[in-house]
């Protein structure tokens, strides 16, 4: 099974089970296999050993998983610190990007007393 990133990657084409991946997407899964000439329709046990290799040091370089992670939480963090909008809407559990809230959001907004 091909481990990259510490996320063992199911036996799908390589181009969906790299966004297993947190942080990398279909279109960044895209770019990656497009910059090693590799085929999307590669299933990722029948990867050879040295294209796993060079896949292991592309996404090194990136931020990804726990790290991305932590960077995420730090920045809501830093808008609840700062109290700007966004971080006030963080604090309440409201979307903060705009979207309306008068009869949308119930999954933000939650069970709000209703019987």
């Amino acid at each position: 099974m091909a481990r990259i990133a510490g996320i063992d990657l199911p036996n799908k084409r390589i181009v969906i089970a790299l966004t297993y991946v947190y942080g990398i997407g279909l279109t960044t899964s895209q770019k990656i296999l497009a910059g090693l000439s590799l085929s999307e329709d590669i299933r990722a046990n029948d990867l050879a050993e040295d294209d796993l290799n060079k896949l292991r040091n592309i996404v090194s370089d990136m931020t990804v998983e726990g790290d991305l992670r932590q960077q995420i939480a730090a920045d809501i963090r830093r808008l609840k610190d700062i109290s700007c909008y966004r971080g006030r809407r963080h604090n309440v559990g409201l979307p903060c990007r705009g979207q309306r809230t008068k009869v949308n959001c119930k999954t933000r907004r939650g069970n709000r007393g209703r019987k």
